[in-house]
């Protein structure tokens, strides 16, 4: 979460939101708020920083337009429940936001939100209008990573020792910023953010981290933003290089994206959270080739991989000649490959050969 400092800043832009409404009503004006186009068609790739940064688009949301009026009306019931946040000082879930703010409209039979799809948007709306993380704004999401490693935390005055543990590791909070998460100690070489938990199983499992001394982080999937915010904190503050380990398939390479830099839907945060100087160490299209994988532990790319992958193809962030001979050696073998392939080899395959030879080899994309 973020300081006392930065929670007061919050809190301001949060009542100015309300102030600038009452302001409009009181010189018998529209009240109209206005919050940035979060698509592809108002971002930009900043080839020097290496990151996706939002462009300046603005949408109008105003009170007096019936189409808007609704969204309107909810943007400010979900900043002021933001707001008695901030004041309290307490920290809620996305789905506490939803039941705070809903509720039957006086004499009508019109809910303010109906589903939790509606409320959510109106969150990352907020992000991207008050320039405030949704950890600044004080709202988290469920426990979404795992850790372990030779790491010390401090979490809320606990000290947790990631690699004392167990194979469980440490479960990353939602919000990791300081003070409420402090990295007291680590002394690994660098980190291994793996997409799917089956191999961070199979690493924790085989003590992979011990023997490489590393810090091993798994996302489950897209990596939710807690587990992105403790990799970057640990990139930064303790200057460790970053490897990003995938299925081999449109939507790993997606990932690794990501995580370097950083989405389209909330390209504002790249400056907190992308990770420019991350590393791609596999699944590599050259890999079932280059590491004896038979093609029939290869899936055959649909129409929907197809697609995605010619999407990726043009986007600015991959444009370089390695990714560019990437993703068309995938469309041209016409196969994805998931990690769990490499069992086919050995269950161990993945601790004892292949991670190894490529960490010796330096065989990653960057």
């Amino acid at each position: 979460m973020a300081s006392k400092k930065n929670s007061g800043n919050v809190e301001k832009k949060l009542v100015g939101l309300a102030d600038a409404v009452i302001e409009a009503a009181q010189k018998k004006k529209d009240p109209t708020i206005e919050i940035p186009v979060r698509s592809l068609s108002n971002v930009k790739f900043n080839e020097k920083k290496g990151i996706i940064e939002m462009g300046e688009n603005t949408q109008e949301r105003s009170f007096f337009n019936v189409a808007m009026a609704k969204k309107f009306m909810q943007t400010i019931l979900v900043g002021d429940a933001l707001a008695e946040l901030q004041r309290a000082e307490l920290t809620t879930s996305l789905r506490e936001i939803y039941y705070r703010t809903k509720h039957t409209i006086a004499d009508s039979n019109e809910n303010t939100f109906d589903s939790q799809d509606e409320s959510d948007p109106i969150i990352e709306d907020l992000e991207v209008g008050l320039a405030a993380l949704r950890e600044e704004l004080h709202v988290r999401a469920e426990n979404g990573g795992t850790v372990i490693g030779p790491l010390v935390l401090e979490d809320d005055g606990d000290r947790v020792d990631c690699s004392k543990l167990g194979k469980g590791g440490y479960s990353v909070p939602s919000i990791v910023e300081d003070p409420y998460v402090k990295i007291k100690k680590c002394s690994a070489d660098f980190i291994l953010l793996v997409e799917k938990g089956t191999q961070w199983n199979r690493m924790a499992e085989d003590k992979f981290w011990k023997k490489y001394n590393c810090v091993l982080l798994t996302g489950n999937g897209q990596p939710p933003r807690g587990v992105r915010r403790l990799t970057r904190r640990l990139h930064e503050e303790k200057r460790l290089p970053v490897y990003v380990l995938v299925d081999n398939d449109p939507w790993g390479y997606y990932i690794y994206s990501v995580v370097k830099q950083g989405s389209i839907n909330l390209a504002f945060e790249s400056q907190r959270m992308a990770i420019p100087a991350a590393k791609f160490i596999g699944l590599s299209s050259a890999d079932p080739e280059r590491y004896g994988l038979p093609r029939n532990v290869g899936i055959k790319l649909n129409d929907k991989d197809t697609t995605r992958a010619k999407e990726l193809l043009n986007y600015p962030w991959f444009a370089s000649k390695k990714w560019q001979v990437e993703i068309k050696r995938m469309l041209t073998s016409g196969l994805k490959y998931e990690l769990d392939a490499l069992a086919n080899k050995d269950f161990q395959y993945l601790t004892k050969k292949y991670l190894p030879k490529k960490l010796q080899d330096k065989d990653w994309i960057d």
